[in-house]
């Protein structure tokens, strides 16, 4: 079997993988919380998925790069709000500790953060 690295399958979805930090390897090292991927009937590519709580920090990566990588600290008030909302978008709060991660990262308080969020409904 080619390598799973190597797969058109692999390279069809590197950009998805890197999106969501997942790894590429051989289905036969596949653990059962793996996913699986065929190509024309057969197994070609495991993929293995993050833990959450580095899902967290990836989106936050993210948003600092949106921002011209400046510390999301820094930001001003509507930019925070911005931040806020784009993570919001994305998923952020529905990971445990959520709104305390990213209140750190901003460098405001929960209720803060509680505050940008009702703000947006």
């Amino acid at each position: 079997m080619t390598d799973a690295r190597e797969h058109p399958l692999t390279a069809a979805i590197k950009p998805l993988l890197d999106a969501v930090g997942a790894t590429p390897f051989d289905p036969a090292e596949a653990r059962p919380d793996d996913v699986i991927l065929e190509w024309e009937g057969a197994p070609a590519v495991a993929v293995r998925l993050p833990h959450l709580g580095s899902a967290l920090d990836r989106l936050l990566a993210e948003v600092t790069r949106q921002f011209g990588g400046r510390p999301l600290s820094e930001l001003d008030r509507p930019e925070k709000q911005r931040a806020v909302a784009m993570l919001e978008e994305r998923g952020a709060f529905t990971v445990r500790h959520g709104v305390e991660t990213v209140a750190s990262a901003l460098g405001v308080s929960r209720f803060t953060v509680y505050n940008y969020l009702n703000r947006q409904t």
